[in-house]
């Protein structure tokens, strides 16, 4: 399997590259951003691109591909609605129909979150803003399309988060994992079982587009 990976460098993307590198069902990995993850490997390749909104100076690299796990991703905190939007919904689409356009049999997956709102009317702005992101990704060409929704992740195998408070909550809370991962079982998730769970979808598929944190726990169990 050839996946091409957006946002490589934030938390969950780290995650996901990590798991395709070690994985031997998947044969190779673009990674394409902004900045690179400056990762020396033999089945990984990046693609440095500054506007990710136009990508038709790369497009010959974005064909080929099995799937691919769009894990661009920025909190909405302090954020207005429209910039929120125009990062969100306007980039992950302008790319996702790019791609639907030059890979007909793709698996695309969306990292969103728990909470999510399909219905696009609720109060939370970001809640909207990623319901609207998801409701349009599904209209797409695709192969499929599956959205994956996590709740609470927490970060495994030196994987850390870009920004620096969201970092050191997590360092805080570490020794409390535990007791997270048992108390609150369809509401936390682990970075790797992310990771994991993207590629047994692209390969297996699944029965419902919508994906939250027990069911990336269940699918991320059946991974061999």
């Amino acid at each position: 399997m050839k996946v091409l990976l957006f946002g490589a460098t934030g938390m969950v993307g780290q995650s996901a590259l990590r798991e395709c590198l070690v994985d031997p069902q998947v044969t190779a990995v673009t990674a394409v951003g902004r900045n690179v993850t400056g990762q020396q490997h033999a089945k990984l390749h990046e693609i440095k691109q500054a506007n990710l909104l136009d990508l038709s100076a790369i497009e010959k690299q974005l064909t080929g591909f099995d799937a691919c796990f769009f894990c661009l991703g920025i909190s909405s905190a302090g954020m207005s609605e429209e910039r929120y939007t125009a990062i969100t919904y306007d980039l992950t689409l302008s790319v996702a129909k790019t791609l639907a356009r030059l890979n007909s049999q793709m698996t695309f997956i969306y990292v969103t979150g728990r909470g999510t709102d399909s219905t696009e009317k609720g109060r939370s702005m970001w809640a909207r803003v990623k319901g609207r992101t998801e409701n349009e990704l599904l209209k797409l060409p695709f192969k499929a399309a599956y959205m994956f929704r996590p709740g609470g992740i927490i970060p495994r195998h030196g994987v850390r988060s870009k920004t620096k408070l969201y970092q050191a909550i997590y360092i805080l809370m570490r020794p409390f994992y535990p007791l997270l991962e048992r108390g609150f079982k369809s509401a936390m998730t682990s970075s790797d079982k992310v990771g994991r769970a993207m590629i047994v979808v692209s390969q297996r598929g699944y029965a419902t587009p919508f994906i939250e944190s027990d069911d990336i726990n269940r699918i991320a169990s059946q991974h061999i």
